[in-house]
């Protein structure tokens, strides 16, 4: 698809992240589509698959704040102190996904660079 793109590749690894949500680990999958896709070293598969992470962190975190936001105002009556607190819940917890989506992308990445090593090995040894 996007030999060497990195940015269309980390968008396609992101809307696979985005698509297996329900999983528990679609960052690691989005990211190994990406690093497969990159076609390049493993550093510039765990690289992409990163950035896969973090691009797929920004839908979570707008259903996340969408689901807090409303059940705050429910819940909290809407102080300016609840307001605070729920501003500071929503950063930690976008601290936390993008954490954890840029890891488990990274990782992905890297192992989806060396999947793709070991199938052109694989075709490599079948023609012989």
């Amino acid at each position: 698809m996007g030999d060497g793109d990195t940015l269309l590749n980390a968008v396609i690894g992101a809307l696979v992240t985005v698509v297996l949500s329900f999983t528990g680990f679609s960052p690691l999958l989005g990211g190994g589509v990406a690093g497969y896709l990159q076609r390049g070293d493993r550093s510039e598969g765990a690289r992409v698959g990163a950035l896969s992470g973090a691009i797929a962190t920004v839908p979570f975190v707008l259903l996340l704040m969408f689901v807090v936001g409303i059940f705050g105002l429910f819940l909290a009556g809407g102080g300016l102190t609840e307001a605070g607190l729920g501003l500071a819940f929503g950063v930690v917890v976008f601290v936390f996904a993008l954490a954890w989506n840029v890891a488990l992308g990274a990782i992905g990445g890297y192992l989806g660079v060396y999947v793709l090593a070991e199938f052109e090995d694989g075709r490599a040894d079948a023609t012989r």
